[in-house]
Parts: structure tokens; sequence; C-alpha cells
């Protein structure tokens, strides 16, 4: 029974807490500041990584960038060697290979 009591005053506040949240995260007092320092991180983001790539190429060591572009080559020259390798095996006459 004092479970139960419990139980609805704080199903009551969880709810009555729910909906002035919901309210208050939707304001734009909130959005609004969020939203720049969203953008903040993102433009520090992303000059980190212009100045890892930077300090990377420097040494002389591949960066992200130049390894995918070395992965991407890499899987088109697998590829072309896949098809010249059918292409070859139709062209052999039967009893070979």
């Amino acid at each position: 029974m004092l479970w139960d009591a419990w139980k609805k005053g704080f199903d009551a506040w969880e709810n009555a807490t729910a909906q002035y949240l919901e309210q208050w995260l939707r304001s734009p007092l909130v959005l609004e500041p969020a939203g720049h320092l969203l953008t903040r991180a993102s433009q520090a983001k992303a000059a980190a990584d212009r100045s890892a790539a930077a300090f990377w190429g420097m040494l002389g060591l591949p960066t992200k960038r130049d390894q995918e572009r070395s992965l991407h080559a890499l899987n088109q020259l697998q590829s072309r060697l896949m098809d010249l390798e059918e292409r070859l095996s139709e062209l052999e006459p039967p009893g070979r290979g």
C-alpha cells in the first residue's frame, strides 16, 4: 500500500517534470545558444582535423585523406584485375586451365 502511494506520487512528479523539460528544451532561450555552441564545436573540430592533417603531412606520413585515396585506387585496380581474369577465362579454350 505504501509502495503504491509512492509509485503514484513518483509517476505524477515524472510526468510534470517531463512536460516542463520538454517545453523548456523547445524554448529559443535554450535552442539558440545550443545551436551556437554546436556550430563552434563543429568549427573547432574542423580546425583540429586540418591541424592534424598538416602535422602528419609535415612528418611525411600519409593523412587520412591520402590513405583513403590510396585505398580507392587499390580497389579500382583489384576490380580491373578481376574483370581481366574473367575475360581471360572466357577466352581460354576448353580443356586448358
